[in-house]
């Protein structure tokens, strides 16, 4: 790589490589550490590829999606992870509703299988329509839909705190700084 093209991708990692660790943390269940993992190979692959990368962004999103799908088709099994403090320690005083919500969502979504919360930030999180995240895991559409009206019925079980989250019953949160949607080019 050329001194152009590492001045360039540094450029895109600092700017933002905080978006796409949000969206690493969301496919793998809220595991930062596993997050980071992802987005450092993600990184990796596509800085080996920069030169012939035409939209960034999107290269790196697609290797974060494919990277994700393997590690569940693989099928290890989920180690627990001890930590000493709450993972989420910057909450402020005046949010501590929102933040309590964000830990539930967390939790229920650390609860779906690896498959049920990929396909739920993929739509839900990442905004992508259903044909998109078909594509991206390699199924059908009528699989995704399934799938994402199974997940979201498992998630309702789960944390049953979460029907203030939905618009029908007419509350509404404002938007988490965790959770909040990323934007993502074709």
């Amino acid at each position: 790589m050329d001194v152009e093209a590492q001045g360039s991708f540094r450029e895109f990692v600092e700017n933002r490589s905080s978006a796409l660790l949000k969206t690493a943390v969301l496919l793998s269940g809220g595991d930062r550490h596993a997050a980071e993992d992802l987005l450092q190979n993600a990184l990796i692959k596509a800085a080996g590829r920069w030169n012939r990368i035409d939209e960034p962004e999107a290269y790196v999103r697609q290797i974060l999606y494919r990277q994700q799908i393997s590690r569940w088709r693989l099928k290890w099994r989920r180690r627990e992870l001890s930590v000493a403090e709450p993972p989420d320690t910057r909450a402020r005083s005046d949010d501590a509703g929102t933040a309590e919500l964000r830990l539930v969502m967390r939790g229920a979504l650390a609860r779906l299988t690896a498959r049920q919360r990929t396909v739920l930030v993929l739509r839900y999180f990442e905004d992508l329509p259903e044909a998109d995240v078909a594509r991206l895991l390699g199924c059908s559409v009528g699989t995704v839909r399934s799938t994402t009206h199974r997940s979201l019925s498992r998630l309702r079980t789960l944390a049953p705190e979460l029907a203030s989250l939905d618009p029908a019953a007419g509350s509404a949160l404002p938007p988490s700084s965790d959770f909040s949607p990323v934007e993502v080019r074709p």
